[in-house]
Protein backbone atom coordinates (compact mmCIF):
# COMPACT_ATOMS: atom_id res chain seq x y z
CA UNK A 1 0.00 0.00 0.00
CA UNK A 2 1.36 3.20 -0.97
CA UNK A 3 0.78 6.20 1.73
CA UNK A 4 1.59 9.70 1.34
CA UNK A 5 2.68 12.26 3.97
CA UNK A 6 2.20 16.07 2.59
CA UNK A 7 3.84 19.05 3.96
CA UNK A 8 3.06 22.50 4.00
CA UNK A 9 4.17 25.98 5.15
CA UNK A 10 0.49 26.52 6.32
CA UNK A 11 -0.19 31.00 6.59
CA UNK A 12 -3.66 32.59 8.10
CA UNK A 13 -5.77 32.19 5.05
CA UNK A 14 -7.83 29.71 5.74
CA UNK A 15 -8.53 29.50 1.73
CA UNK A 16 -5.47 29.75 0.36
CA UNK A 17 -4.05 26.87 2.82
CA UNK A 18 -7.09 24.38 1.50
CA UNK A 19 -6.50 25.63 -2.05
CA UNK A 20 -2.67 24.15 -1.33
CA UNK A 21 -3.63 21.34 0.19
CA UNK A 22 -5.97 20.25 -2.56
CA UNK A 23 -2.84 20.67 -5.10
CA UNK A 24 -0.92 18.60 -3.30
CA UNK A 25 -3.91 15.47 -2.46
CA UNK A 26 -3.90 15.45 -5.79
CA UNK A 27 -0.49 14.70 -6.42
CA UNK A 28 -0.74 12.25 -3.92
CA UNK A 29 -3.75 10.40 -5.42
CA UNK A 30 -1.45 10.63 -9.07
CA UNK A 31 1.22 8.83 -7.77
CA UNK A 32 -0.68 5.85 -6.42
CA UNK A 33 -1.15 7.00 -2.71
CA UNK A 34 -4.15 5.15 -1.31
CA UNK A 35 -3.76 7.19 1.74
CA UNK A 36 -2.54 10.40 2.09
CA UNK A 37 -1.42 12.54 5.65
CA UNK A 38 -1.86 16.10 6.45
CA UNK A 39 0.12 17.96 8.56
CA UNK A 40 -0.98 19.23 12.04
CA UNK A 41 -2.93 22.82 11.37
CA UNK A 42 -2.72 22.10 7.92
CA UNK A 43 -6.18 24.50 7.44
CA UNK A 44 -4.26 27.30 9.24
CA UNK A 45 -1.18 28.87 11.23
CA UNK A 46 -2.64 31.86 12.32
CA UNK A 47 -1.11 35.02 14.19
CA UNK A 48 -2.44 34.19 17.33
CA UNK A 49 -3.29 31.11 19.19
CA UNK A 50 -6.86 32.49 19.40
CA UNK A 51 -7.64 32.66 15.44
CA UNK A 52 -8.26 28.59 15.87
CA UNK A 53 -11.35 29.58 17.74
CA UNK A 54 -12.93 31.26 14.92
CA UNK A 55 -12.66 28.79 12.32
CA UNK A 56 -13.95 25.97 14.22
CA UNK A 57 -16.43 23.50 13.42
CA UNK A 58 -18.60 21.39 15.06
CA UNK A 59 -17.59 17.69 14.34
CA UNK A 60 -19.39 16.52 11.09
CA UNK A 61 -20.17 20.32 9.60
CA UNK A 62 -17.71 23.05 8.31
CA UNK A 63 -16.33 23.90 5.45
CA UNK A 64 -12.77 22.18 6.46
CA UNK A 65 -14.64 19.08 6.74
CA UNK A 66 -16.47 19.02 3.29
CA UNK A 67 -13.20 20.29 1.49
CA UNK A 68 -11.59 16.97 3.30
CA UNK A 69 -14.67 14.79 2.32
CA UNK A 70 -15.09 16.03 -1.13
CA UNK A 71 -11.06 15.55 -2.12
CA UNK A 72 -11.40 11.95 -0.61
CA UNK A 73 -14.18 11.24 -2.76
CA UNK A 74 -12.92 13.02 -6.03
CA UNK A 75 -9.49 11.58 -5.67
CA UNK A 76 -10.65 8.36 -4.37
CA UNK A 77 -8.31 8.62 -1.38
CA UNK A 78 -8.31 7.57 2.02
CA UNK A 79 -7.50 11.30 4.31
CA UNK A 80 -6.29 12.20 7.50
CA UNK A 81 -7.04 15.71 7.89
CA UNK A 82 -3.66 16.34 9.58
CA UNK A 83 -5.70 18.92 12.90
CA UNK A 84 -8.44 21.09 12.49
CA UNK A 85 -10.08 23.37 15.83
CA UNK A 86 -13.44 20.81 16.74
CA UNK A 87 -15.97 23.07 18.63
CA UNK A 88 -15.75 21.53 22.75
CA UNK A 89 -18.64 23.14 25.05
CA UNK A 90 -16.29 25.67 26.45
CA UNK A 91 -16.53 28.51 24.48
CA UNK A 92 -12.79 29.50 24.72
CA UNK A 93 -11.57 25.71 23.91
CA UNK A 94 -11.36 23.72 21.15
CA UNK A 95 -9.99 20.07 20.06
CA UNK A 96 -6.97 20.40 18.16
CA UNK A 97 -8.59 17.21 15.92
CA UNK A 98 -7.55 14.71 13.27
CA UNK A 99 -10.40 13.51 10.88
CA UNK A 100 -10.21 9.92 8.59
CA UNK A 101 -12.22 10.19 5.72
CA UNK A 102 -12.62 7.48 3.97
CA UNK A 103 -12.13 7.10 -0.05
CA UNK A 104 -15.80 7.62 -0.69
CA UNK A 105 -16.18 10.42 1.78
CA UNK A 106 -17.39 9.79 4.89
CA UNK A 107 -15.43 10.70 7.92
CA UNK A 108 -14.83 6.82 9.76
CA UNK A 109 -12.55 8.06 12.78
CA UNK A 110 -11.66 10.93 14.55
CA UNK A 111 -8.42 11.78 17.19
CA UNK A 112 -8.10 14.76 19.38
CA UNK A 113 -4.93 15.45 20.48
CA UNK A 114 -4.25 14.10 23.87
CA UNK A 115 -0.85 15.98 24.90
CA UNK A 116 -1.09 19.67 24.68
CA UNK A 117 2.91 21.12 23.87
CA UNK A 118 4.36 23.73 26.19
CA UNK A 119 7.58 24.98 25.77
CA UNK A 120 9.45 27.97 26.97
CA UNK A 121 13.06 28.31 26.25
CA UNK A 122 13.33 32.29 27.01
CA UNK A 123 12.91 33.22 23.70
CA UNK A 124 10.10 31.03 22.16
CA UNK A 125 7.47 30.52 24.31
CA UNK A 126 4.12 28.27 23.39
CA UNK A 127 1.32 26.92 25.56
CA UNK A 128 -1.11 25.43 23.64
CA UNK A 129 -3.58 24.73 26.57
CA UNK A 130 -4.42 28.51 26.34
CA UNK A 131 -6.90 27.54 23.63
CA UNK A 132 -6.98 23.47 23.55
CA UNK A 133 -8.78 20.85 25.57
CA UNK A 134 -6.82 17.76 25.58
CA UNK A 135 -8.35 14.86 24.22
CA UNK A 136 -8.26 11.22 26.26
CA UNK A 137 -9.11 8.51 24.22
CA UNK A 138 -6.22 6.55 21.63
CA UNK A 139 -8.03 5.93 18.14
CA UNK A 140 -7.20 3.77 15.52
CA UNK A 141 -9.10 2.38 12.05
CA UNK A 142 -8.20 -0.49 9.85
CA UNK A 143 -7.85 0.15 6.30
CA UNK A 144 -8.90 -2.54 3.93
CA UNK A 145 -5.77 -1.78 0.87
CA UNK A 146 -6.12 -2.58 -2.62
CA UNK A 147 -3.01 -5.12 -2.15
CA UNK A 148 -5.26 -7.38 -0.59
CA UNK A 149 -4.26 -6.76 3.50
CA UNK A 150 -5.71 -4.80 6.17
CA UNK A 151 -3.28 -2.31 8.05
CA UNK A 152 -4.62 -1.21 11.05
CA UNK A 153 -3.45 2.65 11.50
CA UNK A 154 -2.71 4.40 14.77
CA UNK A 155 -3.50 7.94 14.60
CA UNK A 156 -1.54 10.81 17.00
CA UNK A 157 -0.65 14.36 17.06
CA UNK A 158 3.07 16.03 17.20
CA UNK A 159 3.71 16.62 20.92
CA UNK A 160 2.07 13.13 21.50
CA UNK A 161 5.47 11.88 19.80
CA UNK A 162 7.36 11.93 23.08
CA UNK A 163 4.84 9.51 25.35
CA UNK A 164 5.75 6.18 24.02
CA UNK A 165 2.97 4.58 26.11
CA UNK A 166 0.42 5.76 23.67
CA UNK A 167 2.01 4.28 20.93
CA UNK A 168 2.44 0.91 22.66
CA UNK A 169 -1.58 0.83 23.60
CA UNK A 170 -2.76 1.40 19.78
CA UNK A 171 -0.33 -1.48 18.80
CA UNK A 172 -0.99 -0.45 14.99
CA UNK A 173 0.65 -1.46 11.82
CA UNK A 174 1.20 2.14 11.02
CA UNK A 175 1.56 4.94 13.27
CA UNK A 176 0.65 8.63 12.08
CA UNK A 177 2.10 11.58 13.04
CA UNK A 178 0.94 14.79 11.44
CA UNK A 179 2.93 18.06 13.43
CA UNK A 180 4.06 21.43 13.65
CA UNK A 181 7.21 20.42 15.15
CA UNK A 182 9.21 23.81 16.22
CA UNK A 183 12.74 24.11 14.57
CA UNK A 184 14.43 24.34 17.73
CA UNK A 185 12.96 21.10 18.87
CA UNK A 186 13.10 19.55 15.65
CA UNK A 187 17.07 20.02 14.66
CA UNK A 188 17.74 17.90 17.86
CA UNK A 189 14.43 15.15 18.55
CA UNK A 190 12.28 14.86 15.47
CA UNK A 191 13.99 12.34 13.78
CA UNK A 192 15.15 10.47 16.79
CA UNK A 193 12.27 9.89 18.46
CA UNK A 194 10.77 8.96 14.80
CA UNK A 195 12.60 5.90 15.05
CA UNK A 196 12.36 4.90 18.11
CA UNK A 197 8.68 4.81 17.94
CA UNK A 198 9.19 3.02 14.75
CA UNK A 199 12.09 0.53 16.16
CA UNK A 200 9.81 -0.44 19.24
CA UNK A 201 6.73 -1.06 17.82
CA UNK A 202 7.83 -2.81 14.91
CA UNK A 203 5.84 -0.59 12.70
CA UNK A 204 6.12 2.36 9.97
CA UNK A 205 5.33 5.41 11.09
CA UNK A 206 4.14 8.41 8.93
CA UNK A 207 4.84 11.53 10.15
CA UNK A 208 3.50 14.44 7.54
CA UNK A 209 4.98 18.07 9.01
CA UNK A 210 4.55 21.78 8.38
CA UNK A 211 7.91 23.10 7.32
CA UNK A 212 9.10 26.60 6.75
CA UNK A 213 8.70 30.14 7.85
CA UNK A 214 4.98 31.01 8.41
CA UNK A 215 2.97 34.48 8.59
CA UNK A 216 3.19 34.82 11.76
CA UNK A 217 7.01 33.96 11.91
CA UNK A 218 7.03 30.62 13.27
CA UNK A 219 9.68 28.27 11.82
CA UNK A 220 8.71 24.69 11.70
CA UNK A 221 11.31 22.12 11.31
CA UNK A 222 9.86 19.95 8.51
CA UNK A 223 11.48 16.91 7.70
CA UNK A 224 8.40 14.58 6.98
CA UNK A 225 9.48 11.21 6.73
CA UNK A 226 8.39 7.85 6.28
CA UNK A 227 10.25 5.11 8.29
CA UNK A 228 9.71 0.83 8.30
CA UNK A 229 9.44 -0.77 11.04
CA UNK A 230 13.05 -1.35 11.19
CA UNK A 231 13.71 1.76 11.54
CA UNK A 232 14.85 2.89 8.18
CA UNK A 233 14.00 6.07 6.55
CA UNK A 234 12.14 5.49 3.50
CA UNK A 235 11.91 8.83 2.11
CA UNK A 236 11.94 12.18 3.37
CA UNK A 237 11.65 15.75 3.06
CA UNK A 238 13.59 18.90 4.36
CA UNK A 239 11.20 22.10 3.91
CA UNK A 240 9.04 23.82 1.83
CA UNK A 241 5.71 22.33 0.30
CA UNK A 242 6.24 18.48 -0.84
CA UNK A 243 4.51 15.12 -1.16
CA UNK A 244 6.84 12.36 -0.29
CA UNK A 245 5.36 8.86 -0.83
CA UNK A 246 6.32 5.12 0.45
CA UNK A 247 5.32 2.12 0.02
CA UNK A 248 4.24 -0.63 3.74
CA UNK A 249 3.87 -3.96 3.07
CA UNK A 250 2.34 -6.70 5.41
CA UNK A 251 5.27 -9.05 4.10
CA UNK A 252 8.21 -6.63 6.06
CA UNK A 253 6.16 -5.85 8.44
CA UNK A 254 5.53 -9.50 9.84
CA UNK A 255 9.18 -10.00 8.57
CA UNK A 256 10.62 -7.58 11.18
CA UNK A 257 7.91 -8.86 13.85
CA UNK A 258 9.10 -12.44 13.39
CA UNK A 259 13.20 -11.76 13.37
CA UNK A 260 12.66 -9.73 16.73
CA UNK A 261 9.67 -10.41 18.64
CA UNK A 262 9.47 -7.87 20.98
CA UNK A 263 5.91 -6.98 21.05
CA UNK A 264 5.64 -10.73 22.68
CA UNK A 265 8.61 -10.31 25.41
CA UNK A 266 6.45 -7.53 26.80
CA UNK A 267 6.56 -7.44 30.64
CA UNK A 268 5.79 -4.24 32.35
CA UNK A 269 2.29 -3.22 31.67
CA UNK A 270 1.23 -6.17 30.17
Amino acid sequence: MKIAAIQMVSGANLQRNLDIAGQLLAQAAAQGAELAVLPEYFCLMGEHDTDKLKIQETCGSGPIQDFLSRCARDLGLWIVGGTLPISTTAAERVRNSSLVFDATGQCVARYDKIHLFRFDNGVECYDEARVLEAGTQAVTFDLASCDGNTYRIGLSICYDLRFPELYRQLAADVLLVPSAFTFTTGQTHWEVLLRARAIENLAYVIAAAQGGVHDNRRRTWGHSMMIDPWGQILAQQAGGPAVIVAEVTQEFLQSARARLPALNHTVLGA
